[in-house]
C-alpha cells in the first residue's frame, strides 16, 4: 500500500511538472464525457419531457387515427357517436380533433401556433379546464360561430397577461372573439399545451380546407376497460373499411412504450457516436505516455539501478496515465452538469443530468487510461537499466 501511494504522489507530481501538456493530453477525454453527459442529458429530457405530456392525458385514453382514403370508405363523425352511444357504459365521452398550423393576430402582433378543431366533449377527454371564460359549448359547432380558446402563452405574448375574453384575434385573417383561456399547463412556454388555440371543429375545417376528420380521441370510463374497447373499436372499424391499414387504435401506454424503446436506442446511438472522442482521447494519451517514456528514461534508468521493480515503474506510468484520464473525466462531468442547468435555464432545451451515466462515464475514463497508458507504461517497464543510463 505504501508503495502504491509513492507511485500516485510520484505521477501527480510528473504530471504537474509538465501542466500544459497534461491538460492538452487530457483534453479528448474531458471533450469525450462532455459529449456523452450533454448527449445523454438531452436525449433523457426530451423523453422526460414528451412523457410527462402523454401521462397527463391519462392512461385511459384512446386516439383514433384514419389513414384509409376514398369518399365510399370513411367513418364519419355521427358513426362514431353512434358507436359511443351504443358503448356508454365503457365509453366516457368522444371528441373529433383537427389540428392545423396558424398564424394569430392581435393589433400589430404576430404569432404562429397550433390550432385544435374540436367540440364540447374535448374539455372531457382531455381533462381540459378553463381558468376565465367557458369552453366551446355544441351551438357553437352546430351555427359554425366563430369562437375561440386561447392557452396562457398567447394571452402572454399577445395580450401582455390581460384578459382577453370578450376581445377579437385573427386566426388565418378571419376574426374570432375569444371566450375563454385554457388552464395553465406547461408554465406558459411556448410549442407547448400553453401555446394553442381551440375552436369548434366546423369552423376549423372551413380555416384548414379539409372536410375529413381523421383524429378522435375517446375516454374510456376505466383505465382496465381499454383493451376491451380498443378490440369493440378495431372490429366496428374493420366493417366499415374491410382493412386493417386504413385505421389505427392505440392509447397512451403504447405511444408510452413506443417512445421509451425509440428514445433509449437513440440515446444509446448518440451516446455511442460521441464516445468516439474518447478512443480519440485515449490514442492521444498512448502518444503523450510513449513521449514521455523516451523522455524520462534515464530517470527509469536510475530508479532501476537503485532497486526499482518491473512492477513498480508499470504501476507508476499506469497510474499517471488514469490520473489525467480521471481529471479529464470529472472535469467533463461537471462541464456536462454546466450544460444541462444552463440549456435549461434558457429554455433551449429540456435536459436531465444523469448520475449513473456520469459514474459511468467517469469509469470508461479511466478505463481508457488504463488500457491505452498499458502499451507505454510496458515499454517503460522493460527498459535495460544500463542502456537507460547511457541514453542521452
Amino acid at each position: 500500500m505504501a508503495q502504491f501511494i509513492l507511485a500516485f504522489r510520484m505521477a501527480i507530481k510528473s504530471i504537474l511538472s509538465n501542466k500544459l501538456r497534461s491538460f492538452l493530453t487530457m483534453l479528448g477525454v474531458v471533450i469525450g464525457i462532455w459529449a456523452v453527459i450533454a448527449v445523454v442529458g438531452i436525449g433523457q429530457g426530451s423523453t422526460k419531457s414528451i412523457t410527462d405530456r402523454l401521462q397527463q392525458l391519462g392512461t385511459n385514453l384512446i386516439q383514433i387515427n384514419i389513414t384509409g382514403r376514398g369518399s365510399n370508405r370513411n367513418v364519419t363523425y355521427e358513426q362514431l357517436q353512434a358507436f359511443v352511444d351504443e358503448h356508454q357504459d365503457d365509453i366516457e365521452a368522444m371528441a373529433p380533433t383537427l389540428q392545423s398550423s396558424v398564424t394569430v393576430k392581435v393589433g400589430t402582433q404576430t404569432h404562429d401556433t397550433t390550432m385544435i378543431g374540436t367540440t364540447a366533449d374535448y374539455s372531457t377527454v382531455r381533462d381540459i379546464n378553463v381558468s376565465a371564460g367557458r369552453f366551446i359549448l355544441p351551438i357553437d359547432v352546430d351555427k359554425r360561430q366563430k369562437v375561440a380558446l386561447v392557452g396562457t402563452y398567447i394571452v402572454k405574448e399577445l395580450y401582455s397577461g390581460q384578459n382577453p375574453v370578450g376581445q377579437k384575434i385573427k386566426i388565418n385573417g378571419q376574426v374570432f372573439t375569444v371566450v375563454g383561456i385554457l388552464q395553465e399547463r406547461s408554465n406558459s412556454q411556448e410549442q407547448s399545451d400553453d401555446d394553442q388555440i381551440i375552436v369548434p371543429v366546423t369552423v376549423a375545417q372551413r380555416i384548414a380546407h379539409d372536410a375529413r376528420l381523421r383524429n378522435f380521441a375517446l375516454k374510456v370510463t376505466d383505465p382496465n376497460k381499454s383493451d376491451t374497447v380498443m378490440q369493440y373499436l378495431n372490429d366496428f372499424l374493420y366493417r366499415i373499411y374491410q382493412d386493417t391499414t386504413s385505421y389505427r387504435v392505440f392509447n397512451t401506454a403504447q405511444l408510452l412504450d413506443t417512445l421509451n424503446t425509440v428514445t433509449q436506442t437513440l440515446t444509446l446511438m448518440l451516446a455511442g457516436i460521441a464516445a468516439i472522442s474518447l478512443i480519440v482521447g485515449g490514442i492521444g494519451i498512448m502518444n503523450i505516455m510513449l513521449v514521455s517514456v523516451t523522455e524520462r528514461t534515464r530517470e527509469i534508468g536510475i530508479r532501476k539501478a537503485i532497486g526499482a521493480k518491473r512492477r513498480n515503474i508499470l504501476v507508476q506510468f499506469l497510474i499517471e496515465a488514469s490520473v489525467v484520464t480521471g481529471l479529464g473525466g470529472i472535469i467533463g462531468i461537471i462541464l456536462g452538469f454546466l450544460t444541462t442547468v444552463l440549456l435549461n435555464r434558457l429554455n433551449i432545451l429540456t435536459s436531465v443530468f444523469s448520475l449513473p451515466w456520469a459514474i459511468l462515464a467517469l469509469g470508461i475514463a479511466v478505463g481508457i487510461g488504463i488500457i491505452f497508458g498499458l502499451f507505454p507504461a510496458s515499454k517503460a517497464s522493460k527498459l535495460n537499466p544500463i542502456e537507460a543510463l547511457r541514453y542521452e
